[in-house]
Formats: C-alpha cells, sequence, structure tokens
C-alpha cells in the first residue's frame, strides 16, 4: 500500500456503505500490490507446495481486511507486515500439523480390489445347498452352534437334547458338511 491510500478507522463489520467500499478498495490495491512477492515468498516457506502456499496469501489477506483499521496509513509499505503475518500463519499450521495426528493418504485404497459381492453370493448359495443336504437333527444343531453362536449347553436347552448329543451332532455335521462342500469344489 502506498502512502496516499485512504485507510478508514472504521472495522470492515461495521460502518456505513461508503467506508465499506473504500475498505474492499484498500484490500484490491493490497491484492495487486503485494499478492505476487507474497506468494513468491510464502512458497520458500511450505517446501514449493503451491496449494497451501494460495490458501496462506489468502489467510493473509483476510487478516488485512479484518485488521484494516489497524493498519498504518503513514507507513511506506505494508509488505513487512504483510511478511510477518504469512510467516506466523505458517508456523502456527506447523506446529498444529505436529499436534494433530498424521493423517493417511487413502489414495492407495482406492487400486485394491473391492470383495466381490457375487462372488460372496455364491458362496453363500453353496453353503446353503451343502447345509440343505445334512439331515435335519445335524442341520439343527449347525444353525444353532455356528449360524446362532450359542454354545453346546446353550444349544441343547434349545433342542431339548443332551450337550453331549449336541457335540456329537456337531462334530458329525461338520465332516458330512465338509465332504458336501469338497463335492461342489470348494475347498478349505
Amino acid at each position: 500500500m502506498r502512502k496516499d491510500e485512504v485507510v478508514t478507522d472504521e472495522h470492515p463489520a461495521g460502518g456505513s456503505a461508503a467506508h465499506g467500499a473504500a475498505d474492499e478498495e484498500l484490500v484490491r490495491a493490497l491484492y495487486r500490490e503485494h499478492a505476487g512477492p507474497l506468494f513468491t515468498f510464502v512458497l520458500h516457506l511450505v517446501a514449493g507446495d503451491r496449494q497451501r502456499a494460495e490458501d496462506v496469501v489468502q489467510e493473509t489477506l483476510v487478516r488485512a481486511w479484518r485488521n484494516i483499521h489497524r493498519l498504518d496509513p503513514q507507513a511506506d509499505s505494508l509488505r513487512p507486515w504483510l511478511v510477518t503475518v504469512a510467516r506466523r500463519i505458517v508456523i502456527d499450521d506447523h506446529r498444529s500439523a505436529r499436534v494433530r495426528p498424521h493423517e493417511v493418504n487413502t489414495e492407495a485404497l482406492e487400486h485394491l480390489p473391492a470383495e466381490d459381492e457375487i462372488e460372496r453370493a455364491l458362496r453363500m448359495m453353496t453353503v446353503g445347498d451343502a447345509l440343505a443336504e445334512l439331515s435335519p437333527a445335524h442341520r439343527e444343531v449347525i444353525v444353532e452352534t455356528y449360524l446362532k453362536g450359542r454354545t453346546a449347553k446353550e444349544a441343547a436347552a434349545e433342542l431339548g437334547i443332551p450337550a453331549g448329543t449336541v457335540r456329537s451332532r456337531v462334530y458329525y455335521a461338520l465332516r458330512s458338511l465338509r465332504l458336501a462342500l469338497e463335492e461342489r469344489g470348494v475347498t478349505s
């Protein structure tokens, strides 16, 4: 900003429309005069990250707009103030990044194959067909223990048979189920 530019004493959030227009023109003048050199300076601070540098320059100019009532109209240039603000923004971002957990890049996950729903459906149909070949007594104990997650004692209470019988039926049902699945080409 040059000496001949006018700075108002009104804060951007308040004041008349005339002050708002003057503030807006002042911010435009700041941008025209300082954005390029400020971007170059910030680009070095952020190790060449152009997007981050643009964000820092934008934030710096927003802070200048918010504090326009504090800016010294007698100063030869506001660039030292803008550079200091930009440097502090970069430092604050660096400090907060060290405190935050490291963000994981999920780009690699996009290349992992998703679980094939058709394959899963075919497996479920095959298991269903194999279960259908079991005797009703064997199928009952498999449903109670494996599909419903009950213990042998809980399944025995549900089915009204001794726990030893449940364990014996589970053993023979699994053996028959394994054979039925192998016949269908499913291997363990």
